[in-house]
């Protein structure tokens, strides 16, 4: 009886990611960044029975380490930085609410480093001391392992992992260009420039010379960030992503009807040609074994057929049996 496979055998399991990014999701549209708002939403949720159920010991370990790699996808780029926080309160959490015995740690990957490094030189200067307090926490109590991959290489694993999609909500967007989109900056802007053109033209020697900003810089300017911010928009939007992946994926089913269709002509086609090849070498064979030649070869794959007792007897004998 062939053994049946683990669900758990995946890098990232489908239901436990929908709860993931529904909790962080709700932690990312809050108004503070704590770890007591974050403990409240686990609570709420009951998070710490997802535990529970699993009584194989192999198949508990199993999942541990796929919600542990789960937390650390959110906890790493591309996820805007209130994610990012809500992944290392997953880490903790799921570290230490686990029933493995001893309990499976975090994976890190080297190459991974530095941007755990930034995240952390970020929260000090956004004074976030729980944001660090969680992760020291976690490094003191020897829960994570620095490693060469993110994920343990085994055998019987396909090449390429199974596409794993990027929340769009989540993603960390370009806010300095929204910055700049404000009407103080832009009337600065404005009295840098018209300064700038009076103290030319108050010069003579530079009056008639090549002039270093744009007559309508600041309206310029305003355009410019109002094109990008409504591009931006309009990327992200998910709704217009889902109808563009439905375009697609229609697309793609039409490609792939239009395909069938073509090799099925194609096969059609060739069987009625091996058909009457098929037939032609049969009338051919026929007409060779009815004119008695003794011995012939029927292919390669195919046995020679037998001799004659005629054939065997001259063969033998030789010619003089024959004249006899």
């Amino acid at each position: 009886m062939p053994r049946v496979p683990s669900i758990y055998a995946d890098t990232f399991y489908e239901p436990l990611t929908d709860d993931v990014e529904s909790l962080l999701g709700r932690f990312q549209h809050g108004d503070s960044i704590r770890l007591e708002r974050f403990t409240a939403l686990w609570r709420d949720a009951g998070f710490s029975d997802i535990f529970l159920g699993i009584a194989g010991r192999s198949e508990m370990r199993r999942f541990c380490r796929v919600t542990l790699a789960t937390a650390v996808k959110y906890f790493l780029p591309p996820y805007c930085y209130q994610v990012r926080v809500g992944g290392l309160y997953l880490m903790h959490a799921f570290y230490h609410t686990q029933l493995a015995v001893p309990p499976v740690r975090i994976r890190l990957a080297l190459r991974d480093w530095d941007d755990v490094e930034k995240f952390l030189r970020d929260s000090v200067a956004c004074g976030h001391l729980d944001v660090l307090y969680v992760y020291r926490k976690l490094v003191s109590g020897k829960a994570v392992d620095y490693t060469a991959m993110p994920h343990s290489l085994v055998f019987q694993r396909p090449k390429k992992a199974k596409g794993q999609q990027v929340c769009a909500g989540m993603l960390a967007r370009a806010t300095a260009v929204k910055e700049l989109l404000t009407e103080d900056y832009l009337e600065e802007v404005a009295n840098v420039q018209s300064h700038y053109r009076k103290m030319k033209n108050d010069l003579a020697e530079v009056r008639l010379q090549a002039t270093m900003t744009h007559a309508d810089f600041a309206s310029r300017l305003k355009d410019t960030l109002s094109e990008f911010l409504t591009w931006q928009q309009k990327t992200f939007n998910p709704t217009k992503d889902g109808r563009k992946d439905e375009e697609e994926s229609t697309e793609g089913g039409a490609c792939r009807s239009r395909a069938t269709l073509l090799a099925s002509i194609k096969k059609r086609g060739y069987g009625h040609e091996q058909g009457g090849s098929k037939s032609k070498r049969r009338r051919q064979e026929a007409a060779a074994d009815s004119s008695g030649s003794g011995p012939e070869w029927q292919g390669p794959n195919k046995t020679a057929r037998p001799l004659s007792l005629r054939a065997r007897t001259l063969k033998t004998l030789g010619k003089n049996a024959e004249k006899s």
